[in-house]
């Protein structure tokens, strides 16, 4: 696990996979810097390959816990199992998901431009592949 603070935003990137071992320390981890006032959260998932639903569930306590005090927890760049376990719990509904970090950095500052993953074309794609 690897922190930064990119424009007050807390940028924290997971490594390997998110289950009943490490969900704990993640859980603990953003609500500390939530104590200390970064209520502004982007959780790098590019080197995550599993998640689990003790993670998941790690990932949806503490967005709801941000929330609740003004802040917000926002995705980038999950695997395709990982977006597939989105859909599946209907989360892409509820988390914000970017494939870039920058654009969940920018989607904190309602002026600029920001692009969020794009579903539908996950959808589609998978789809397709299946005919």
């Amino acid at each position: 696990m690897e922190d930064s603070v990119r424009e007050d935003i807390l940028i924290l990137t997971l490594n390997g996979q998110l289950t009943f071992d490490d969900a704990e320390s993640t859980r603990e981890k953003i609500l500390s810097f939530a104590d200390a006032g970064h209520l502004k959260v982007v959780v790098d998932l590019s080197h995550v390959f599993y998640i689990d639903s003790t993670g998941l569930g790690a990932l949806v306590g503490c967005y709801v816990s941000l929330q609740k005090r003004g802040g917000a927890l926002k995705l980038v760049n999950p695997n395709k199992r990982n977006l597939e376990l989105l859909l599946v719990t209907q989360l892409h509904s509820v988390f914000e998901v970017f494939n870039e970090v920058q654009d969940a950095v920018n989607s904190f500052f309602p002026q600029r431009e920001n692009k969020r993953l794009d579903f539908l074309s996950f959808i589609r794609s998978k789809t397709s592949a299946a005919r």
